[in-house]
């Protein structure tokens, strides 16, 4: 097989699916008489890796596979070719949605336990309809109510291959501009803002996960340190 008609392979399917191609979809691209092994695909995913290290687009493996995705540091003047600006996700859906993947498998009574104010159903919702949380299983208590973890689709989304990928609490507190009460262990409270009202309405997000991560890791500090 011509490691470079593989290669070409390998690139046009990771631009075309607008999605993550894992080795087995990708070796299935290749009919029996021009098969590729795995070991082969692999070679082209590190080579295309390589071939974009200097480029404003990046080769990177996140849970669902491998994918083709503009380069952090150009995603600014690239949103400029979408007119209308996505509206945000609300800081009260941020903070959930932190508190699900740090503390996970939770309950949305420990959710509203450790965050102090209920939460608004229409948040669960929503995290559930972006298929970023899902019930992972019932906690063995009166009720037993609904355990919430994250999916593999939260994971792609902010560009992570695994959950051992977050911040670490330790990489939280060396954050310079955290816009929440902060309380970590061995580091100076900042005062909060303002608390905003908890959102019915959660817009949709931008297409480039980047900043909406930040913003997530940066609003969660006070909740997951406990």
């Amino acid at each position: 097989m011509n490691e470079h008609y593989v290669r070409n392979v390998v690139e046009a399917a990771l631009l075309a699916a607008g999605r993550p191609l894992n080795v087995d979809e990708l070796i299935a691209l290749f009919d029996e008489r021009d098969a590729a092994s795995a070991e082969e695909v692999r070679a082209a995913v590190t080579a295309l890796a390589s071939d974009y290290e200097t480029r404003g687009i990046e080769l990177k493996e996140v849970a669902g596979g491998f994918r083709i995705q503009i380069r952090e540091s150009f995603a600014p003047p690239v949103s400029r070719l979408w007119q209308e600006r996505p509206a945000k996700y609300s800081r009260a859906l941020l903070e959930t949605l932190a508190l699900v993947a740090y503390r996970q498998p939770i309950t949305r009574g420990e959710i509203e336990q450790i965050r102090g104010v209920s939460v608004n159903p229409n948040i669960i919702k929503t995290l559930q309809e972006r298929n970023w949380v899902r019930v992972v299983g019932h906690r063995d208590v009166p009720g037993r109510p609904e355990l919430l973890g994250t999916t593999r689709d939260f994971l792609d989304y902010f560009g992570l291959k695994r959950l051992d990928d977050l911040p670490t609490l330790a990489q939280l507190k060396e954050l310079d501009d955290l816009r929440v009460q902060l309380s970590l262990p061995g580091a100076e409270p900042v005062a909060p803002p303002a608390a905003p009202p908890e959102a019915a309405d959660e817009g949709s997000p931008a297409d480039t996960a980047a900043p909406e991560a930040q913003e997530l890791v940066e609003r969660d500090a006070s909740d997951v340190a406990g």
